[in-house]
């Protein structure tokens, strides 16, 4: 079994210039698949399906730490909201809770000495319990009502494809930027 590489610390220039270009990323790949939807006429349906905004987060976090993953996480639905008022501001409290905890939990496991998969499952848990958290308080305090529980589920489901998109690429670009990284400290 390989051991893990542990990432190098970034510098806080470094990890501004991450969260940045991930802030831009997660703020431009929704677009992109928001043309793609409109296009092809099916709609906004895309973004919900193949989550966009999740990976550049998952991945700055993985590559910068725990504070500037949270911090694109939080800022990319709010900058996507007034550039394009996409998400719509009923799921604008929702997205910035469960981007900034995607990011937040991924700076926290960049080290940990588990694969790569295992650190994205884990994180894609945190952060849809986070999700589930807001959207319960955001319903409880905003309408009084309660929430089925099916519309977490559904939730789920509906972004299935993105989740099995970021499994099957980030762990790779994971691996690729580390044996990078750890080819550079051997020259």
């Amino acid at each position: 079994m390989e051991k893990t590489k542990v990432l190098p610390r970034l510098s806080f220039g470094a990890q501004t210039l991450a969260m940045l270009g991930a802030l831009v990323s997660a703020v431009a790949l929704p677009q992109l698949f928001h043309l793609v939807g409109a296009l092809s006429g099916l709609g906004t349906a895309l973004g919900a399906t193949f989550l966009p905004m999740h990976m550049p987060i998952i991945l700055v976090g993985f590559l910068a730490g725990p504070y500037a993953g949270a911090a694109a996480g939080a800022l990319a639905p709010v900058v996507s909201f007034a550039l394009s008022g996409m998400p719509t501001l009923a799921m604008l409290p929702l997205m910035i809770g469960e981007l900034a905890a995607y990011g937040f939990f991924a700076g926290l496991l960049r080290n940990t000495k588990l694969p790569s998969f295992f650190k994205l499952l884990f994180v894609q848990l945190l952060g849809r319990a986070v999700r589930a958290a807001v959207t319960i308080v955001v319903v409880l305090t905003v309408s009084g009502t309660s929430i089925a529980l099916s519309s977490v589920y559904t939730s789920i489901l509906s972004g299935l494809p993105g989740i099995l998109l970021q499994w099957a690429t980030l762990p790779l670009l994971l691996f690729f930027v580390q044996s990078k990284l750890n080819g550079k400290k051997e020259n």
